[in-house]
């Protein structure tokens, strides 16, 4: 299957000749590239974020040509081209008419072979769009209509945009900004807020002692990403991505879970919706490489589901947890800045923690929460992410985008997974009028072989994988695994309120 037609990746220098405003009459400089933007056009960070948006009905690409020219081109980083200086090599952010019939691909299925399941097909079409490739002469996004109907959806639609334009979060909540309620058609998404713990009252020793105890953590945190940058690296296992792993296509799937069930988990462990997922990820990895460990060994036949030990003792990975750092904006005010023009926060606010995750095999399920809990609870008594995040602007300011790139991405590739997780809206909302079924979004182009990815939507809890089918050749099976582990999970759960 051919994916749409992909450019070199090299940006030539152009001369760019200002245009007078017809409305104004003035002369407006193109803005440049910050140096996290610029960091996403280096060949070892060439970053993607795609989103799978299913819907309950087919989509008439007219109607949605017609409301994006309303909506996403008026964004600004929607409607530019990046361009580098003639002059002086910088990258800047340059105004374009944007021509839709180029950025809306609609794919002929007549041909849609009938012993091939439609699932299939969607998830081989969105394989075949992930080469971190893309056509420069254009704003950097496309969107992908698949009048397919599947297990899950009437139709796809798959927004593919470069990580330049944005962080998965801004790119999420824009995405929302142009949604509204399905049973209130005027009515903005609802998102839960993070609730502001109240001021603590403690005071006196107490108080400084927290304080010592952050100022530590962060003090330890901020060594171990030095420490990896210069040497430090996870122990190679079966799910450890090959060198320049994240130039592949990538598999991108989906397994959705019942947010009700992750309550009853809740509530028997006093653990977040975070935790649970980390423990969840812990649990299903772990019965995963169990698997692949016992079938390299051949102590297991493969596909098999022993419960024998195949692991190496005391097997630690890390995941490198993605943060957004940002005060939110609020999904209002990006609606303001389609409509009127207005300012809103923008761009790559993102930080990371490096997270541990304990591979083992544990009789009692819960102790996968537990111990996720445990490790959660550590980092949020830290500044690592804020710290990670002012040093990936700082580096590539002082020693250039390209040296920049190399630092700042040495911390995750040594690592064995991403992990990322967003909010989404708690009630069932359109899209151009076009109800949505589920949202998967994910990344692709990061130099790790899986990214697990988890969004909730409704009362439904999404988990995407991405992942280099080289190192991971049935991503189906670590679905059914995480999903098979959270059952457990949540088994053992009732067993201990009962």
């Amino acid at each position: 299957m051919k994916g749409p037609e992909a450019l070199n990746h090299s940006l030539k220098p152009i001369r760019i000749v200002a245009k007078e405003d017809k409305e104004e009459g003035l002369i407006s400089m193109a803005d440049p590239l910050s140096p996290m933007a610029r960091l996403f056009h280096e060949p070892d960070c060439n970053l993607y974020v795609i989103a799978m948006i299913g819907f309950k009905t087919r989509l008439d690409p007219d109607v949605v040509k017609l409301n994006l020219k309303h909506t996403l081109l008026k964004h600004p980083r929607f409607s530019s081209l990046q361009v580098k200086l003639e002059e002086n090599g910088e990258m800047r952010w340059v105004p374009t008419e944007v021509d839709l019939e180029k950025h809306v691909i609609v794919p002929d299925i007549s041909c849609l072979d009938m012993e091939t399941s439609s699932d299939k097909y969607v998830e081989d079409y969105i394989c075949s769009i992930t080469e971190p490739i893309v056509d420069f002469s254009k704003p950097l996004w496309d969107l992908h209509l698949l009048n397919v109907k599947t297990s899950d959806a009437d139709a796809v639609a798959v927004f593919r945009i470069h990580h330049s334009i944005g962080d998965g979060s801004s790119l999420m909540s824009l995405l929302l900004a142009c949604t509204r309620k399905s049973s209130d058609p005027k009515a903005l998404p609802s998102i839960p807020m993070m609730m502001k713990k109240p001021k603590s009252s403690v005071a006196g020793l107490r108080k400084w002692w927290k304080a010592f105890v952050l100022i530590w953590n962060t003090i330890i945190d901020a060594l171990m990403v030095i420490a990896t940058i210069m040497f430090l690296k996870d122990r190679d296992t079966p799910i450890t991505g090959p060198p320049n792993v994240g130039s592949t296509r990538r598999r991108i799937i989906h397994r959705t879970i019942s947010l009700d069930d992750v309550a009853i988990v809740r509530n028997a462990t006093n653990a977040t919706v975070n935790d649970i997922m980390v423990g969840i990820t812990q649990a299903g990895l772990s019965r995963y490489l169990n698997r692949r460990y016992g079938e390299a060994n051949k102590n297991i036949k493969k596909g098999s589901t022993k419960k024998k030990n195949n692991l190496p003792k005391n097997l630690t990975i890390r995941a490198t947890h993605y943060v957004d750092i940002r005060p939110s904006a609020g999904i209002h005010k990006l609606v303001e800045m389609m409509e009127k023009g207005s300012d809103a926060i923008w761009g790559n606010r993102i930080g990371y923690v490096l997270l541990p995750l304990s591979i083992a095999l544990r009789d009692n399920p819960l102790d996968y929460v537990r111990t996720a809990k445990a490790a959660m609870d550590r980092k949020k008594a830290s500044l690592e992410a804020l710290y990670v995040h002012s040093m990936a602007g700082l580096i590539p300011s002082l020693f250039g985008s390209k040296t920049g790139s190399v630092l700042c991405l040495k911390v995750p590739a040594r690592t064995t997974i991403w992990y990322s997780n967003v909010v989404g809206p708690q009630e069932e909302i359109a899209f151009f009028g076009y109800p949505i079924s589920y949202v998967a979004p994910s990344c692709f182009g990061q130099p790790n072989a899986v990214m697990l990815h988890v969004v909730s939507y409704m009362n439904k809890i999404n988990m995407i994988l991405s992942v280099d089918e080289t190192t991971v050749p049935d991503p189906h099976q670590l679905l059914n695994d995480l999903e098979k582990s959270f059952d457990h999970i949540k088994n053992a759960a009732i067993s201990r309120m009962l």
